[in-house]
């Protein structure tokens, strides 16, 4: 079955309850979700090589029960297994009871359970649900698996890490070297620092029908490209330059070279035509970086207004080493009562800083303009310096108050779009963090957006093809590298959406 938006879901800890209710009022016992759980712990764990002894730590609610499923199983496939419980057999209760009940081995009080040199720990403790520090023996674990380098194995999140969060509370978690979780992923899966306490994530099947999805209506993705892959771009036979979009980029009068980055990435992602807005003391260099880029002689900001009347000039960047002028902002806002679909990057988001509610303003009173906001961190506190949480939730807010589509750049960006989507990003390597790389990524979802891809579904795609093509490239990449690496990645995308044996 190929792959959709649906498989793509990330559930907060209250649709995955709700996931799990919808299940069994549709039939599924919970003591059939709890087998299903337990036995896929138990295949994580035997995927490794065999360690001298397996600790399972328990806690009372379904989590624990997953781990007694999963301690049967071992122990059934003759793994050397120790189980220890938070709390008392006999206060247990309903299908966590049922499956203490099938486990036939000693269960060891939490305190008592010391972890030995070489043991692999299952985590089974709390779940994604936990809302305080991990404290008593549980804490004294995790750090005593930290202090020792054991292989933890997590179910649905590592304990002390929130399922809905971004961070342990506390600064406290057991990390993981596999985290085994159900039905969807949630957002402490993807985001950072958390995702790395969870190691490598897997998504088991439990018995939980798709169609609960229906009722839930998620509305946070993770990024890839079955979620936008619908929609992009990709060029018929018949289509002429002129019908793929022509993007015109606000060039700086100094820091020339990141309009170049965006003019080049916007010509490698396929829009037809890019041009750069200059004034006459630059228009050589722009002229001599890149043949292919039409260069304009449009000093002022009326100049720049003027050219956007041709309605071919689809699509506008605005930011990249433009400099914190008022030039700048007049050059954004000129784009903004055009109509245009717009990518407000760098020094554009810098020239509203001191009054971003204009910018909200103007975005909500244009005609059916696009607008794609690409703020780091830095630039995103001086935009919505009131907006406060993890990644995803600031992105969320953010992108409803401004009326636009909003990247919250970093090394686990988050798309969001006004009404209420927001996709998660993995694919950025560490080694994206170099100048420029921000200027390549506004060029691409410029380039994007003037081939027809609605906002949302551009950014994403440029947003996970930057990332992906870094991955590529490898450490050592620069900016430079990064537009020309992109044709191999397009024609592994192109093969992925229409198959092998077919080219448009």
């Amino acid at each position: 079955m190929t792959a959709g938006p649906a498989d793509l879901a990330v559930l907060t800890v209250r649709q995955t309850y709700e996931a799990d209710r919808l299940a069994m009022a549709g039939g599924r016992a919970g003591a059939a979700l709890m087998e299903a759980a337990g036995t896929a712990v138990a295949a994580a764990v035997m995927d490794r090589r065999r360690p001298p002894l397996v600790l399972v730590l328990c806690g009372p609610g379904n989590n624990g029960g997953d781990g007694f499923v999963a301690a049967r199983h071992l122990a059934a496939a003759g793994w050397p297994v120790r189980l220890a419980l938070m709390g008392k057999a006999a206060a247990l209760r309903g299908d966590v009871a049922g499956a203490a009940a099938a486990w036939r081995g000693a269960v060891l009080p939490l305190a008592a359970a010391a972890p030995r040199d070489g043991e692999l720990v299952v985590d089974a403790l709390f779940g994604a649900g936990l809302t305080r520090p991990l404290e008593g023996p549980a804490a004294e674990l995790a750090r005593q698996c930290a202090a020792k380098r054991l292989t933890v194995i997590a179910v649905d999140v590592p304990s002390g890490v929130p399922g809905d969060g971004a961070a342990p509370l506390g600064n406290l978690a057991f990390r993981a070297a596999k985290t085994v979780t159900f039905f969807r992923k949630k957002p402490a899966h993807l985001l950072l620092p958390a995702r790395e306490f969870c190691g490598d994530v897997i998504l088991a099947d439990i018995g939980i029908p798709a169609g609960v999805l229906d009722e839930i209506a998620p509305r946070t993705f993770e990024n890839a490209p079955a979620l936008w892959q619908a929609a992009y771009p990709w060029r018929g036979r018949q289509v002429h330059k002129y019908q793929a979009g022509h993007l015109l980029v606000a060039g700086g009068s100094e820091m020339t070279g990141a309009a170049q980055l965006a003019c080049r990435a916007g010509l490698r992602i396929g829009a037809g035509l890019v041009s750069v807005a200059c004034d006459s003391a630059s228009l050589a260099i722009y002229a001599l970086s890149n043949p292919a880029v039409i260069t304009l002689n449009l000093p002022e900001p009326s100049d720049f207004a003027a050219a956007l009347e041709d309605p071919r000039r689809n699509a506008v960047v605005v930011g990249p080493g433009n400099g914190v002028t008022g030039a700048t902002r007049a050059r954004a806002e000129a784009a903004i009562r055009a109509g245009r679909r717009i990518v407000l990057d760098a020094d554009a988001l810098s020239a509203f800083q001191e009054a971003p509610e204009a910018l909200w303003r103007q975005i909500a009173a244009a005609p059916p303009a696009e607008v794609v906001l690409t703020p780091h961190d830095g630039e995103f506190a001086r935009l919505f310096p009131d907006i406060e949480g993890n990644r995803l939730e600031r992105a969320v807010a953010a992108a409803r108050r401004s009326g636009a589509t909003l990247v919250l750049k970093g090394p686990d960006s988050v798309v969001a779009a006004a009404d209420g989507r927001a996709a998660i990003n993995g694919s950025a390597p560490p080694w994206l963090a170099t100048a420029g790389t921000g200027d390549v990524l506004a060029g691409m979802i410029g380039g994007l957006l003037a081939q027809g891809m609605a906002p949302f579904e551009a950014a994403a795609a440029a947003v996970w093809l930057h990332g992906i093509t870094a991955a590529h490239l490898g450490p050592g990449l620069i900016a430079e590298d990064l537009p020309d690496a992109l044709p191999p990645v397009l024609r592994d995308l192109l093969a992925i959406t229409i198959g092998p044996g077919n080219d448009g």
